[in-house]
């Protein structure tokens, strides 16, 4: 079973996500410049929202290059000398199979892990405390070679990495490339978030002055320019049932919360970016959500044409569920079990199964019976 949610949302000046250069991001859609969100950004926005979903900090994970510096902090606290920790747990990440920067102390991934692992690697290394001691001194401080794990070692990493109580690792999946039994295929698919229209970038250019500047003194002490655009995005991501299930090591109960989680935190998530000085907080106008057996539909290419009218949310709304419409028509919805739709207007066209509702909590309730939540 997989849960459909199709978003449409109205940002005014914004810079949500930039690009390398301090732009607000693009794709040329349908031949036209659109505005864009990256799916990695929307993911990071919802992931910071589960726990306020019903998700036990315990449950959630963390994206971390930084395990050396928390479990060598457990063994300081314990009474361990500082410098001796940090070649210890140095030696017990290599033995584990994951390279260490000798300076820095960063693992060489950006490694996905739960809230647990850095107890899990502080244990490991008092445990075999003499032998990775021994280990890090006949290194030297040198680089090691790259080595293949022992199946000790092997069975140790998979316990640092499990994933089977972690709702963002089930749900987002982990891919590390040395090693793919670590891997977890995500049940979530996000897509880029593109604007239902062409958009242009524009530049805010501002000054400021120096509050103390003598009163004979005029003009501006720093100049320059903020990239922006006002867009209205169309966002789009699934959740695969069963692959979520598998991930979660079959635990029913977490699965379930790990889907309203998704669900409401995906409905609430507005990315940081340029916030401060922007405060681009809107939240969706138009919210579509299917629950079918098989497949997936993304009704992007309802705005393959750019939206012209001047009420961008309407028109963008009426396409979205027209061309949901033409697909249900014409690929047939035997797979499809519940639909719904909302509006903050209550001006939904209807999308053919008497599935219009009033409020978000309505929508989500009717997403969510099907998985039993």
């Amino acid at each position: 079973m997989i849960i459909e949610l199709h978003l449409l949302q109205s940002f005014p000046v914004s810079n949500l996500n930039r690009d390398d250069v301090g732009q607000p991001k693009t794709a040329t859609f349908g031949g036209a410049t659109r505005g864009r969100i990256s799916s990695q950004c929307l993911k990071r926005a919802a992931r910071q929202l589960f726990a306020e979903h019903g998700l036990d900090k315990s449950e959630i994970g963390v994206r971390t290059k930084r395990l050396r510096d928390g479990a060598v902090e457990i063994h300081v606290k314990a009474g361990r000398d500082l410098q001796e920790s940090r070649d210890v747990v140095t030696a017990g990440l290599e033995q584990l199979g994951f390279g260490v920067d000798q300076e820095k102390g960063l693992t060489e991934y950006l490694l996905f892990v739960g809230n647990g692992a850095i107890d899990h690697l502080a244990t490991f290394c008092s445990d075999n405390w003499d032998q990775l001691l021994a280990a890090a001194k006949a290194k030297g401080g040198k680089k090691p070679a790259k080595a293949k794990t022992d199946k000790d070692a092997t069975a140790e990493a998979k316990r640092l990495l499990d994933g089977s109580r972690v709702a963002d690792v089930a749900l987002f999946g982990r891919m590390i490339a040395d090693n793919k039994d670590f891997n977890v295929n995500a049940a979530s698919q996000v897509a880029h978030a593109l604007s239902t229209h062409s958009v242009a970038t524009e530049f805010d250019f501002y000054t400021a002055v120096d509050d103390l500047k003598p009163e004979d003194e005029s003009g501006a002490d720093m100049i320059g320019t903020v990239d922006f655009n006002s867009a209205c995005y169309y966002r789009y991501a699934n959740l695969d049932q069963a692959q979520l299930l598998k991930n979660l090591g079959d635990d029913e109960d977490l699965a379930r919360r790990a889907s309203s989680a998704w669900l409401n935190a995906f409905i609430h998530a507005v990315p940081s970016g340029k916030q401060n000085s922007m405060a681009a907080r809107t939240m969706p106008s138009t919210l579509l959500g299917v629950v079918r057996d098989h497949g997936a539909w993304n009704l992007a290419n309802a705005f393959l044409n750019p939206i012209v009218d001047h009420d961008l949310l309407a028109a963008s709304t009426a396409s979205l569920t027209n061309h949901f419409r033409q697909l249900r028509t014409f690929y047939g919805d035997s797979g499809i079990r519940t639909v719904a739709a909302a509006s903050i207007t209550g001006d939904v066209p209807h999308t053919d199964a008497g599935d219009v509702v009033s409020t978000v909590d309505e929508f989500t309730a009717r997403l969510l019976a099907p998985v039993g939540t």
